[in-house]
């Protein structure tokens, strides 16, 4: 099997260029006119290579059909990407370097800016010596999350066009707008998908299969204040910022993302706003355990209870919301999709990593709406960072396995 690096690397540049990061303060959807952008560019690509039943839906979703070939019994396959990038980084314009047979040496992206991509602080960039890498000039993201999942599924439905002696089922594409806002899922269509199980494009490192995320809530902590002038403050002035640090203080110390790896779950104040008589944290909860997500929210409606004993009623109010769930609940009864995933990637010559997700994906509410959804990897790293680069190599393999995965779910019958 032979996957063209050049030709990947066109299409991903090509893709990149278009700006399309999300916007949670737009209530449209999609959030950002770039998406349509790039939605509309897929829609003629994927006309143009011949697949069918290509559609751009009023909301921004895009889905096409790759026709069976041999295998008219096979369940119905899903690929799915999301098409927008996150405003965790500048979104460009970009401007992508190539660097040829990387010798682990500390890059420099930008030399204007001072801008160093460093095996010291990155030490997963010495896995890569002797690849060809696409890095940032250091000043905006990359975009692999998640272009590189677009043109791995886009390459691989390419090559199964133009090789009809791989045998396969039908497969449905789709391509989703606002993921990075936590939207992508609430308007996808899974009856008109059609498709049996699925699984995202949305993974990073090679090798990294992932069906288990992170339970989520995500909070709002209002603290009302009192002002008055300073120099009269005494025994008047209730500060809701000083109150905002206190309330910082009496979250777990070792309890936040920076602190936590693996299965262990976090608080995360994320973004604040306000003055001296009124502050607005937003929070994140996250757990893998459903119990200890409960125990979360209970610690947090504890603490608000303590503060309002402290400085009188109602100076914290919270607000908690639930975002999504662990779909490895929905996953596990049907793990034969997880073996089928882990031998197409040995068949591409890949190790699988099953991992958890530290995060959500399109899957994760997909699989609570009946559409089962692993998550398969890009190759990209750094994600939402001026420092995310992507290995050629593991571009292509992403685009390998996602052929044998074709393969071998054509020789699959509809359980």
């Amino acid at each position: 099997m032979q996957i063209d690096p050049a030709a990947l690397i066109e299409r991903f540049v090509k893709y990149i260029h278009i700006n399309t990061q999300s916007d949670d303060r737009q209530k449209s959807c999609p959030s950002t006119p770039g998406q349509l952008r790039l939605a509309s560019c897929l829609v003629h690509e994927l006309t143009a290579l011949g697949l069918t039943d290509v559609n751009l839906d009023e909301n921004g979703y895009v889905m096409a059909t790759l026709p069976a070939n041999g295998c008219p019994n096979a369940p119905v396959l899903g690929l799915i990407s999301h098409m927008d990038t996150s405003a965790d980084a500048e979104g460009g314009p970009l401007h992508p370097q190539l660097i040829k047979n990387y010798d682990g040496r500390t890059l420099l992206l930008n030399d204007k800016a001072h801008i160093q991509l460093s095996p010291r602080e990155f030490p997963e960039l010495l896995d890569y010596c002797g690849q060809d890498l696409l890095v940032t000039d250091g000043l905006t993201l990359l975009g692999a999350d998640d272009k590189a999942g677009i043109c791995a599924i886009v390459s691989a439905a390419e090559y199964l066009l133009a090789h009809p002696e791989v045998p396969h089922g039908k497969i449905r594409l789709a391509f989703t707008p606002d993921e990075e806002i936590g939207r992508s899922s609430d308007l996808f269509d899974v009856q008109a998908f059609g498709a049996d199980f699925a699984y995202t494009l949305d993974g990073d490192a090679i090798g990294s299969l992932e069906y288990e995320n992170f339970n989520a809530a995500n909070a709002g902590v209002l603290i009302r204040g009192r002002s008055t002038h300073t120099g009269t403050a005494k025994g008047r002035m209730r500060n809701a910022i000083t109150i905002a640090a206190e309330w910082q203080q009496l979250l777990p110390a070792a309890e936040c993302p920076e602190c936590t790896d693996g299965y262990e779950g976090f608080y995360h104040i994320h973004k604040i706003e306000g003055d001296v008589e009124r502050v607005l944290l937003h929070m994140l909860l996250r757990d893998h355990d459903r119990g200890r997500l409960e125990q979360r929210k209970a610690y947090l409606h504890c603490m608000a209870r303590r503060l309002n004993e402290k400085y009188g009623e109602n100076t914290v109010q919270i607000l908690i919301r639930d975002r999504y769930s662990n779909m490895r609940e929905k996953i596990e009864p049907v793990m034969y999709i997880v073996d089928l995933a882990k031998e197409a990637m040995r068949a591409a010559g890949v190790e699988p990593v099953c991992k958890p997700i530290r995060g959500g994906t399109d899957g994760a509410r997909l699989s609570f709406r009946g559409l089962p959804c692993p998550n398969l990897f890009t190759g990209g790293l750094n994600f939402h960072s001026r420092y995310e680069f992507l290995p050629v190599p593991s571009l292509q393999k992403a685009c390998e396995t996602v052929i044998h995965l074709a393969r071998l779910v054509g020789q699959q019958q509809i359980r």
